[in-house]
């Protein structure tokens, strides 16, 4: 085909965040949350403050032990019905969500989470961490085979060509 422009929809998650700690290609590592009514009885670990963590962590704490770990303080750009589910989940204890946190390593039965100022170190028992911490977009990638990206974070196209 020749064309001048070519479009790229591949959506604002590219590929997985990804974390780059110890543990992090285990199997019971994943990056996107299927069947959640199929998990039963687990210590579960859901890493990330934007929507998709908030809502996955939900989800499992019906039948599971989940902890939210989110490197800043507060959430800050989640919608405002899941702002209130996850305030309502942590008041009834039904999600333990560790703030200024990160996931430091991941093993066998535990993780390991640095609180804090990074100084403080916590084991939390752990089969299954869910990792939901964005994507990064291939642009690196694209711009160097040569293709030219334009950026267009929220515009809206009140015209076609």
């Amino acid at each position: 085909f020749t064309t001048r422009n070519v479009l790229l929809s591949i959506g604002r998650r590219g590929s997985p965040r990804k974390l780059n700690i110890p543990g992090e290609t285990m199997e019971k590592v994943a990056y996107r949350l299927l069947e959640p009514e199929e998990i039963l009885d687990k210590n579960i670990v859901v890493v990330g403050g934007g929507d998709s963590a908030v809502e996955s962590a939900l989800l499992l704490a019906d039948n599971n032990r989940v902890t939210l770990s989110y490197r800043k303080d507060v959430f800050q750009r989640i919608k405002p019905k899941n702002n209130e589910r996850i305030n309502e989940a942590i008041s009834r204890g039904i999600i333990d969500v560790r703030f200024n946190s990160n996931l430091e390593a991941i093993e066998k039965d535990e993780v390991i989470i640095a609180e804090g100022d990074g100084r403080e170190k916590v084991r939390l028992k752990n089969d299954l961490v869910y990792i939901l911490a964005g994507g990064e977009m291939p642009t690196q990638f694209l711009e160097k085979i040569g293709i030219k990206i334009t950026k267009k974070f929220g515009d809206a196209v009140l015209k076609h060509q």
